[in-house]
């Protein structure tokens, strides 16, 4: 009774459409065993309804909790909810490897479902980061029984976000490896650590060699983040196995996909859309003003994957009917497939035919007097300042893990650093819409031949505060960008994307710097293997804006935007 109430609460609350039914029955804690007989624990929330299909959502975050109250809301909106923990987690034996069981525990969870007297013959699949992993690992193979997908913040492969830039995405990595083991610990043990605020997380973030950090955070060795430590470069062999991007050709199922602007997975998850799109077909997307795990990101998912895998798995003309009865619900059949909510001020929800819209690749390039201009460059000398790892430079909101700590803050604390440079723009008279990828051409000199170079694109409002919009990482070695004899490197910098309208009377603002610790690990200027380092080495480095060196920030101006849609 309570689990029905609190799920009709909840349904309220988010605005979904009426119910189809509120007689739901749970089987918890089914022993369903795979091909090499490590049994999964499954619970499964069956509607009293005829014909009703299936969603399974496959996760290593436990069935408690949030997800045993969208087992319930979700059941009642006519799907036989099956949530599986995967193996070695949340009561499901055998041992938790990232990525590596997912595909052949997928199938041969499918291959029980399609046993049970209750399967329709179509079923869907649901969720959000590591739980979208698993989408994709069983999609390709999963036939035409598997009508629709919802990924929510996440993408086919992994490897391009863990090693963005070719750097080593430390905070996410170390949180999430805090996070699994944490799910371990008695509960109570669980919540002192975090009223104490994790400072056995802290610590570890900040630890060198590396490889001794997951056991400073846990007190335990994590083996995949050893691994990941070790099979780092782009060659490895290693993630061969665990990506499953060079299949998405082979999926059939339509997909919506549901993210944010600072998303960590945001990037990767555009590549997919743009790989389906390769294919001829038509995935939902919608991008919002959310961070990874926001509660926001959770109600737009849940409002646009139900709507999603109602109209793909069903036909049933009561559907119509119960959308309109609730058009706040979002991902009602007619609307553009391309959703993206524009920040800034002024902004607001824009309706696309595809992504990215057309637009002018516009340069703002760097001018002496820490100036960011349209114009060309002029002849000047480059600026410079001094990197160094023991004292990094902080990061500051963007894409992480933790919604808490993510997304846009002011960065005047990062800005009046001496190791991080600026360059702004006068104040505008009109406002500038980009819509679109974003990347940055930056021209340097060091004394160092191995160091990162970090670029941020700011809107700084009328009281001075500089709010981060995007920005990206680059690692840079002598094998990978090669000095030209005056010892100049060009560095083609890869930013987040971004739909962003600067106001009149904002100014834009670039900044670089060294680093940005402890979301990418610290660069030691050394040049020593990742997991292993422990030298710090600082170095003096020069970025250079003149006519042979033009740095510059490319930004995609949308001059002709639609008008806003209701939010």
């Amino acid at each position: 009774m309570l689990d029905r109430l609190v799920a009709a609460a909840a349904a309220a609350a988010l605005r979904l459409p009426p119910p189809r039914t509120r007689r739901v029955t749970v089987n918890r804690e089914i022993a369903l065993r795979v091909r090499d007989g490590v049994i999964l624990r499954t619970d499964h929330y069956a509607p009293d309804l005829p014909a009703a299909p299936t969603v399974l959502i496959r996760t290593p975050y436990g069935r408690s909790g949030p997800m045993r109250l969208l087992g319930r809301v979700a059941a009642e909106q006519g799907f036989h909810m099956v949530i599986q923990s995967c193996r070695g987690t949340g009561g499901s034996a055998g041992r938790f490897e990232p990525f590596v069981h997912e595909r052949d525990d997928g199938l041969d969870t499918l291959d029980w479902l399609r046993r049970q007297p209750w399967w329709t013959g179509v079923f869907g699949m649901f969720g959000a980061s590591y739980q979208g992993f698993v989408q994709w690992a069983l999609a390709a193979d999963a036939g035409p029984q598997l009508r629709a997908m919802v990924a929510v913040a996440t993408a086919s492969t992994t490897r391009d976000s863990t090693y963005a830039g070719e750097s080593f995405a430390l905070d996410t990595v170390l949180t999430w490896a805090e996070l699994l083991q944490a799910q371990t610990v008695p509960w109570l043990a669980r919540q002192w650590e975090l009223k104490r605020g994790q400072p056995r997380l802290t610590a570890a973030l900040s630890h060198l060699p590396l490889v001794e950090a997951d056991r400073v955070a846990t007190g335990v060795t994590v083996p995949f983040f050893q691994e990941w430590l070790r099979h780092h470069t782009p060659q490895a062999d290693y993630w061969r196995s665990r990506v499953f991007d060079d299949r998405l050709h082979l999926v059939q199922a339509p997909v919506a996909m549901v993210s944010g602007w600072h998303d960590i997975f945001l990037p990767a998850q555009l590549r997919d859309y743009q790989a389906l799109r390769a294919t001829g077909a038509r995935p939902r997307l919608v991008i919002g003003p959310w961070t990874h795990g926001s509660p926001g990101l959770f109600v737009a998912a849940l409002r646009e994957g139900l709507s999603w895998l109602g109209t793909h798995l069903r036909d049933d003309p009561a559907d119509a009917e119960r959308v309109a009865a609730a058009p706040e619900a979002s991902g009602a059949q007619g609307e553009a497939p391309v959703r993206v909510h524009v920040g800034g001020a002024g902004g607001g929800w824009r309706d696309l035919p595809d992504w990215p819209p057309p637009a002018d690749a516009v340069r703002w390039y760097l001018h002496p007097g820490a100036t960011l201009s349209t114009s060309e460059p002029v002849p000047s000398p480059p600026d410079g300042f001094w990197y160094d790892p023991a004292d990094p430079t902080p990061s500051l909101g963007g894409p992480l893990l933790v919604a808490q700590r993510a997304g846009p803050f002011d960065n005047r604390p990062v800005e009046a650093r001496p190791d991080v440079l600026t360059w702004t723009s006068e104040p505008l008279t009109d406002a500038v819409e980009a819509v679109g990828p974003v990347r940055a051409e930056v021209h340097l000199r060091s004394e160092l031949t191995y160091l990162d170079v970090f670029v941020r694109l700011c809107d700084v409002d009328e009281r001075g505060r500089s709010w981060n919009v995007c920005d990206g990482l680059v690692r840079i070695d002598p094998q990978r960008f090669p000095a030209d004899r005056a010892g100049t490197v060009a560095v083609p910098v890869e930013m987040w994307p971004t739909a962003h309208r600067f106001a009149p009377g904002h100014r834009l603002r670039l900044q670089i710097s060294g680093g940005a610790h402890p979301r990418y690990a610290r660069n030691p200027g050394t040049g020593e293997p990742l997991g292993e380092a422990i030298t710090l080495r600082g170095g003096f480095r020069e970025i250079m804006h003149d006519p042979d060196h033009p740095s510059a920030v490319v930004l995609p101006i949308v001059h002709s935007a639609s008008q806003p849609s209701p939010s």
